[in-house]
């Protein structure tokens, strides 16, 4: 704890240390909170004043330790940690403020929980903050979601049916990790059916059902894969049109101003570097290019050129004189 932090902040480790033993002798909670015995009488006075039962036992073994009947056990978040959390929520654009909206619901018992003052300044942001609908984003069902991330973490198969584009289809997956990006979540896999790596929305997946162990439900995942590389790369690969573009700068300045879903960037050998990817959204590419601080050339991609001609003229039109 640094020396100069604040009782509030005191009084909640002082608590920490309280419930990871039985009995914290008062020479030893002083010298864990950096504090005086009698700056550590104070802490455990907050946590009374709190309606946290603390007791005293008086002797040479003695010390402080928690009363009995204290289920559940305390809520301990901080100020900052409980506005942290508030944040996070907004920033994922959930009704933080409403009351019957699952996630609403929650913060506010997770805020009812806490002191008073401890969570105040949280409570303020909750109810008059407001988070921009976020269009892109799809939230999956949470049975489903929580059934995904145990498989990860039990490193078992699971069946599901996905709902794509041409419709629903069953299959059997590896999953190796659940990735969120961008307001979506994603389950990064292989489909032991199809034998390949697979990205697969979450919130397009139907009732999964793990794998028994009996029936080969168990795998091990490969330890070299990044989730999220991996997941950036498929988002831009298997897609309708082929887009090639070379650009007249380093691999490393361009990835600056590329999205990775573009496709995958390549040195060409003399100073700049090649774009290789696929896309559904010619207009989207051109969009993204025309950003670019350095000269570039479309190789093939018809649509990705015919794209860019249309804003080029919309361009030349807005600073044409009458």
């Amino acid at each position: 704890m640094e020396p100069d932090a604040g009782p509030t902040a005191r009084a909640l480790l002082a608590l920490e240390l309280l419930q990871g033993a039985a009995l914290v002798p008062a020479p030893r909670l002083a010298e864990r909170l950096g504090v005086s015995e009698r700056a550590a009488r104070r802490c455990v006075a907050v946590l009374r004043d709190a309606g946290i039962p603390v007791e005293s036992v008086r002797g040479p073994h003695g010390g402080y330790r928690l009363g009995r009947g204290t289920r559940p056990r305390p809520l301990v978040l901080s100020s900052e940690e409980a506005l942290g959390l508030v944040m996070a929520v907004l920033d994922g654009h959930h009704a933080a403020g409403v009351e019957d909206d699952p996630v609403g619901r929650a913060l506010g018992t997770l805020l009812r929980a806490l002191p008073q003052g401890t969570a105040e300044t949280a409570e303020s942001v909750r109810r008059t903050a407001a988070a921009a609908a976020d269009r892109g984003a799809a939230r999956p069902d949470p049975a489903v979601t929580a059934t995904l991330v145990q498989a990860v973490s039990d490193r078992k198969r699971v069946r599901l049916w996905y709902v794509g584009a041409r419709g629903p289809w069953e299959t059997e997956v590896e999953p190796w990790a659940v990735v969120v990006r961008h307001g979506r979540w994603y389950l990064v896999c292989r489909d032991t059916q199809r034998d390949a790596v697979r990205t697969y929305r979450v919130d397009r997946v139907r009732a999964p059902r793990p794998v028994h162990r009996d029936l080969g439900g168990q795998f091990t995942p490969p330890t070299d894969v990044d989730p999220v590389d991996l997941l950036e790369q498929h988002l831009a690969e298997g897609w309708e049109l082929e887009v090639e573009v070379r650009v007249a700068g380093p691999v490393e300045e361009v990835g600056r101003w590329l999205p990775r879903t573009l496709g995958r960037l390549d040195d060409d050998g003399a100073g700049g570097c090649v774009l290789t990817g696929s896309t559904s959204n010619p207009a989207m590419v051109a969009e993204a290019l025309v950003r670019l601080p350095m000269p570039f050339r479309v190789v093939g991609a018809p649509e990705v050129r015919d794209a860019l001609r249309v804003i080029g003229e919309r361009a030349r039109a807005a600073v044409a004189d009458d």
